[in-house]
């Protein structure tokens, strides 16, 4: 007796999951309304005393940054759209997709309601969520474009730029709870902690672009370098250009930003050899 180990085909989905994932959607658009100030909420920025701030933390990137938001909920509206015409789901990330969106808006939640400590938690079960959803995506490349942009460039997007914001994040809630190690007032020099913690993003975003070399669907791995690129960037203009100043962190952020993008680079420089050669 023989046992058959083909992979299986994906099939259809019915209405609920699609309708759920739309209902997600919707909460985190709903969210995001609150985190700016909408229906009488405190902005994210101001939340929690003001720790989420562009300058509260030297990892706190400058408030340009958060532009990319609307890239990613653009991107996640496309999603949305998508799997309504295309309900297979054959990479498997409906379900950790509609998480991702559901633990967005409860961060936004959690930090309204000043539990900072809370945050780090969601922003690192957000996190771990969305590096599955990309290790899925890396499987395969992308049948088009429209699921190039739609799925693995959101979610790469999505995964790297919440590499950063969690950096931030544990920053904030640390000095909440009273570690001075990222206090931008008194004696001492917050330089070298931050630096060491911007050296380790830039290493995680190097590690997403070497991921891009290995596997089958680059697109994603390579949004997501972008992204921390983005994000570590505008951490060295809040830090050469704005406040708290740190020559250090800032020149280092430069720095880090980038490698990242240069290793990026050079990976989609290599695949798109590799795609040539093959052709």
């Amino acid at each position: 007796m023989t046992t058959s180990t083909a992979p299986r085909a994906p099939r259809p989905h019915g209405v609920l999951p699609r309708l759920a994932t739309t209902a997600a959607l919707a909460l985190t658009v709903v969210g995001t309304a609150v985190g700016v100030g909408a229906f009488g909420g405190t902005p994210v920025q101001g939340a929690g005393g003001g720790l989420l701030s562009a300058d509260a933390t030297p990892l706190a990137p400058a408030g340009g940054a958060f532009s990319i938001w609307s890239l990613i909920y653009l991107g996640l509206a496309a999603y949305t759209i998508v799997q309504w015409w295309d309900p297979t789901d054959r990479h498997r990330i409906r379900v950790a997709a509609i998480l991702s969106m559901l633990l967005n808006a409860l961060w936004i939640l959690v930090v309204q309601a000043g539990m900072l400590s809370l945050s780090v938690l969601v922003i690192i079960v957000l996190l771990t969520v969305l590096a599955v959803i990309v290790r899925r995506l890396t499987a395969s490349a992308p049948r088009g474009p429209v699921e190039a942009v739609a799925l693995h460039g959101t979610f790469g997007l999505y995964l790297g730029w919440v590499c950063v914001a969690t950096c931030a994040n544990i920053a904030a809630a640390l000095l909440g709870a009273g570690f001075r190690g990222f206090s931008t007032t008194g004696a001492g020099s917050p330089g070298p902690l931050a630096a060491g913690v911007v050296i380790v993003a830039a290493a995680v975003g190097t590690g997403l672009a070497l991921s891009g070399r290995r596997s089958a669907g680059a697109v994603a791995p390579l949004a997501a370098v972008l992204a921390v690129g983005w994000g570590l960037a505008w951490i060295a203009v809040g830090r050469l250009a704005g406040e708290p100043a740190s020559t250090l962190v800032g020149g280092t952020a430069a720095v880090a930003a980038a490698g990242v993008v240069i290793a990026g680079i050079t990976t989609a420089q290599e695949r798109i050899r590799a795609i040539r050669n093959a052709s």
